[in-house]
């Protein structure tokens, strides 16, 4: 791996451009969060689940989903790429300004991210980003997870920061709070199986 070496440092944007391509991770306060190994099949196939209903439901309209992996730059006032010391990839976002988006990142928060919650990951989903998230002005962050099937929704409100999560099962339909016609249909990103004791077992 290139340039990364000690578990110590801490790093940026311009570090995590010159590692292996095989390198998978994020940037959190400058620390580097492995991302490796790959994401199981079945979180792959919920968050693309996932997008695939955004992307149909939102052609046309001004604002527009994005799946993993897409770079995200956040808390970057001074707007120099290379400085950036928050680089991280929502499994799924929508972002309704197309001006942050470049070829190589996204330039500040999106409007709305889902994270598929795994055991390698769930620590950090549910609290150094959700930290991050509302610190960084996301509107409105969901954390699923695709095993239980439990939907935790945090949504921004005027004083900047989260209110209390709204707890629910992922059944039926959950439409966006930041776009309350598009309805995520659950039948369809579980097709409608009930997982296995063993499922609620293992690695998701």
């Amino acid at each position: 791996m290139t340039a990364l070496r000690k578990l110590t440092e801490t790093y940026t944007y311009a570090d995590y451009l010159t590692w292996d391509d095989e390198v998978r991770g994020e940037l959190i306060e400058g620390v580097f969060y492995d991302m490796t190994p790959a994401p199981s099949f079945r979180h792959q196939d919920v968050a693309g689940g996932v997008y695939a209903q955004l992307r149909t439901k939102l052609r046309g309209k001004p604002c527009k989903p994005y799946v993993s992996p897409v770079d995200v730059l956040l808390l970057n006032e001074d707007r120099e790429d290379g400085k950036a010391r928050n680089v991280v990839q929502p499994d799924v976002l929508i972002v309704c300004d197309r001006s942050k988006v470049t070829d190589k990142a996204m330039r500040g928060p999106p409007d709305w991210a889902l994270e598929v919650l795994s055991p390698s990951t769930s620590r950090k989903d549910q609290i150094k980003k959700l930290d991050l998230y509302e610190r960084a002005g996301v509107r409105e962050y969901w954390l699923l997870h695709p095993v239980e099937r439990v939907l935790t929704v945090y949504t921004r409100i005027d004083d900047g920061r989260y209110g209390r999560p709204q707890v629910l099962e992922a059944i039926g339909s959950t439409a966006l709070g930041i776009l309350p016609e598009v309805l995520i249909d659950w039948a369809e990103i579980f097709d409608d199986e009930a997982p296995t004791p063993d499922e609620r077992s293992t690695d998701a």
